[in-house]
């Protein structure tokens, strides 16, 4: 299991949020799952994380990233 603990209390923590009315924050901790989920997988996997595009997206980089020459 690792560090997948982690998503379990941040779903505890998202139901609590909206169970009070407190709906951005319910959300951010959607967005806050899916990171720890990434990072987590990619731990496991040696991939490293990336943030693509604007920022808004998560994702893992090609295995071939940073593999190139340099002139």
């Amino acid at each position: 299991m690792g560090n997948e603990w982690i998503i379990d209390v941040l779903e505890d923590l998202k139901t609590f949020a909206r169970m009070n009315g407190l709906d951005t924050l319910a959300s951010q901790l959607d967005d806050t799952a899916e990171v720890a989920r990434i990072e987590i997988e990619s731990t496991m996997t040696g991939a490293p994380l990336s943030v693509v595009g604007d920022g808004t997206k998560f994702g893992r980089l090609p295995a071939q990233t940073g593999t190139g020459h340099r002139a």
